[in-house]
């Protein structure tokens, strides 16, 4: 796939990185709970390092992205990689642009020794499901995922 690229992203890209996330929370009908802007995300992913972007770009342009951090496996003894964000510009989508976007991911977790590659899925996006079971991924059976968030986070922590 020759007009395909990656690029890491840089403090001046928060912009787009914004416009990605808003579109993403769009098509997950999730727009309403998007309260990141510019600032907090030059903040959190460039001052701070707490989580890492790659465009993907066909032919120089960003028409996805992918935002990822390490997370730790204490039974592996080593980092993984936690995949937040997958998007890819609808209208770039059937291209194999997804897929190539994971197998870099596959490839940055190699080359930094990760032990896994792992992500959520909502259990009604069956064409991403569909997708992922395409590629070998592996669904967590027997685990669900736990948040505490806003007050109920402030209140844990008193």
């Amino acid at each position: 796939m020759d007009n395909i690229t990656f690029r890491y992203a840089r403090k001046e890209d928060c912009g787009l990185i914004l416009r990605f996330i808003k579109e993403l929370a769009a098509y997950e009908k999730m727009s309403d709970e998007v309260v990141a802007t510019k600032e907090l995300l030059g903040e959190w992913i460039f001052d701070r390092q707490k989580a890492e972007v790659i465009f993907a770009c066909e032919n120089g342009k960003e028409i996805g992205f992918a935002l990822f951090f390490h997370n730790f496996s204490t039974f592996l003894g080593r980092a993984g990689i936690y995949l937040e964000d997958l998007f890819i510009l609808p209208e770039h989508r059937g291209k194999g642009y997804g897929k190539e976007t994971l197998k870099r991911l596959a490839q940055i977790a190699v080359e930094r020794d990760c032990g896994r590659l792992e992500w959520s899925c909502l259990d009604w996006n069956r064409p991403s499901i569909d997708f992922y079971l395409s590629l070998g991924s592996i669904p967590m059976e027997d685990w669900t995922t736990y948040r505490v968030a806003g007050d109920t986070l402030k209140r844990l922590a008193e």
